[in-house]
């Protein structure tokens, strides 16, 4: 058993920014040209109006979903504070700019009501948008801030540009299904979209979102020794995310639609930014976008809350087949996150960088690693030329060029470096108590992790003294400096994302573990989109193997709604789902609809009540079922990041 890896209960009040970081900071100022207004002006331009009530949107219970009053701390007019650093501060200040804004005749944003952007096309007769933002509350403010300005026409079709979750997740709060059902509305998505939607939070979801928790920084406060933005936004939202199926695929490159008296040239954009993914030029407006591909900050191709890692080389040849389709002709680009640049010279320099940045982190990763260097030495080496290390719209606001780095090495060989003392190490815990030992004691490696802390030495501070944690999660000491070496890196710290991991470690090193929300109303549309095959593969992955070794059971699965049978076969620890099958020896037959059986699983409901109330036909043994979920895990996502597990 581990000891309690809980810190002091009481805040701690953060430290303020050290003469190291603020050096840091003066380095940063004298390499970039912060006199350079073109992205504010940019970000201003054709401005109609705020978002109302101070930012602050609520759900019909009156529960705050968006608050941008809490960021009012952020102003261009103030400089940089000690505690951030003035690169990320100057992104901060350019995505504060929100409101409505016109693009350009018959084309219009919603910009920061929520993470990314609410785009709206002026159809003949009604309107398009475009990536309805996270929840259906900030969705619907967005949607009632346009029409507050312009005409008050109707939604006749919605795009998905690709298949993450703050690009689809309002829908409802723009249209409902019963006007997607009748034919009033068209969805629009790339070819692919349900699967990718409904897959990548699946499998690992309960680790991505506590990891997302580090990495918007849903656990600290707003402030300027706290959350001060994303990158990518400020932060998301906490409404209620949906999800209406798509009814119109795009499926090929060069594919054309007529909405209402525009016309959309699509082309994809798979295994990007997200798995599906599309890029479009509408010919009337003169406007490409080329959706999460190219926006106003070096992306990631491998995001810090944990995702399949993305194809620098595809997103570069996707970034300039739209150079090659559109960039003599696309007068304006907007993305679905940020601000739109004007005219063809400076579509065509944000493209061609953007394309460049991603080919260079694809090609020089291989080309080192074809010399024999490891993940770590690539990583701590490269750098971009300087045209692009220049260029705002491709600073690390949200990826960073050193993880990008490490995760193109990943992508092509793996985990392993090739040395053979790497190839099986011990364990975290049992290796730091051994280190400390090596080094002396805690108290000895301590004594000089502090001097190295003097000298500003704060990455190699962390990793010493993290090492002293993980082998006596109890010890105070090595707690405190290496929450003050996480914060002073966080204060450094251009990516959004970084600082924010930076900042919350040292949060749950001075304060433990902090409980996660639990009243955000969660995803239902996308539980239910959920192919049963898929959760069945889930049920695979909560089973508790050591608990369940000895069991053997078969169970035939019999779905009224959607004519699907299953038989499930759980031996040696594993539980298999084979389709189209039922088996005659089964312990039992179980006959429902796919919303009883996923509610049984979830302890919505129990089989006596499916039962009962005639939602459930069993035959057979009536335990097998209910043995069968108590050997699956409950995952709650309350887990230390910083500290050893407890067991």
């Amino acid at each position: 058993m581990q000891k309690s890896t809980e810190g002091n209960a009481e805040s701690v009040a953060p430290k303020p920014a050290s003469s190291f970081t603020l050096a840091s900071h003066a380095k940063v100022r004298s390499q970039l040209d912060f006199a350079d207004k073109r992205d504010f002006e940019e970000a201003t331009r054709g401005h109609i109006a705020p978002m109302p009530d101070n930012g602050v949107i609520k759900d019909s219970s009156g529960r705050v979903v968006w608050d941008l009053s809490k960021f009012s701390f952020i102003d261009t007019e103030k400089p940089a504070p000690d505690t951030v650093n003035p690169s990320l501060w100057r992104q901060s200040c350019l995505v504060m700019i929100g409101g409505l804004f016109k693009v350009t005749d018959r084309l219009y944003q919603v910009r920061n009501a929520d993470l990314s952007n609410l785009t709206i096309y002026e159809g003949n007769t009604g309107i398009i948008l475009a990536d309805p933002l996270i929840s259906a509350e900030t969705a619907k403010a967005a949607l009632e801030l346009y029409y507050a300005h312009r005409p008050r026409k109707p939604v006749v079709a919605v795009i998905y540009t690709h298949s993450h979750v703050d690009h689809y997740g309002g829908v409802r709060g723009v249209v409902s299904e019963e006007d997607v059902k009748s034919g009033k509305v068209q969805i629009i998505a790339p070819v692919g979209f349900m699967e990718a939607a409904v897959s990548e939070n699946l499998y690992a979801g309960t680790a991505m979102s506590r990891r997302a928790e580090f990495m918007y920084g849903n656990l600290l406060p707003p402030s300027t020794t706290g959350r001060v933005g994303a990158g990518l936004g400020l932060t998301c939202s906490e409404g209620m995310i949906t999800l209406i199926a798509p009814t119109k695929l795009i499926t090929e490159n060069g594919q054309t639609l007529n909405l209402d008296g525009l016309n959309f040239e699509f082309m994809l954009a798979p295994d990007t930014e997200a798995p599906a993914e599309m890029h479009y030029y509408v010919k009337e407006l003169k406007a490409v976008t080329a959706a999460e591909n190219c926006v106003h900050t070096l992306h990631n191709t491998y995001t810090l809350r944990g995702a399949k890692i993305r194809d620098p080389l595809a997103w570069s040849k996707c970034l300039d087949d739209t150079l090659a389709r559109w960039g003599d002709q696309a007068e304006i680009m907007y993305g679905m996150h940020h601000w739109p640049v004007w005219g063809l010279d400076r579509v065509e320099e944000v493209l061609s960088l953007s394309r460049d940045a991603y080919r260079f982190i694809n090609d020089q990763t291989l080309r080192l690693a074809n010399w024999g260097y490891g993940p770590d030495d690539i990583a701590n080496t490269l750098a971009f030329p300087e045209k692009i290390a220049k260029c705002w719209a491709l600073r690390g606001y949200y990826g960073s060029l050193y993880h990008n780095v490490k995760a193109t090495y990943v992508k092509y060989l793996g985990w392993y470096n090739g040395n053979p003392s790497q190839l099986h190490i011990l364990p975290p815990i049992e290796a730091a108590k051994k280190y400390v030992r090596y080094m002396g004691g805690a108290e000895a490696v301590l004594k000089q992790a502090k001097e190295d802390y003097a000298k500003g030495e704060y990455r190699w501070v962390a990793e010493v003294a993290g090492r002293v944690v993980f082998a006596d999660p109890t010890n105070t000491a090595a707690r405190e400096l290496e929450a003050d070496a996480l914060e002073q890196m966080g204060y450094q710290a251009e990516s959004g994302p970084w600082r924010n991991f930076y900042l919350t470690g040292a949060q749950e090193l001075r304060q433990g573990v902090k409980k996660r929300r639990v009243d955000n109303p969660g995803n239902a549309d996308i539980a239910r989109a959920i192919p049963m095959d898929m959760f069945l593969d889930y049920l695979g992955i909560c089973l508790n193997a050591i608990t369940a070794r000895d069991t053997r059971m078969v169970l035939n699965l019999v779905f009224t709604d959607s004519g699907e049978t299953f038989v499930l076969t759980l031996e040696n620890g594993t539980l298999n789902h084979r389709a189209g099958a039922t088996k005659k020896e089964a312990s039992a037959t179980l006959t429902m609809k796919k919303d009883v059986f996923m509610g049984m699983v979830k302890g919505v409901i129990s089989q006596e009540q499916a039962a009962t109330s005639g939602a459930l036909s069993l035959q057979g043994e009536k335990t097998a079922l209910p043995q069968l979920l108590s050997l699956l895990d409950k995952f709650t996502g309350e887990f230390p990041l910083l500290t050893p597990k407890a067991e």
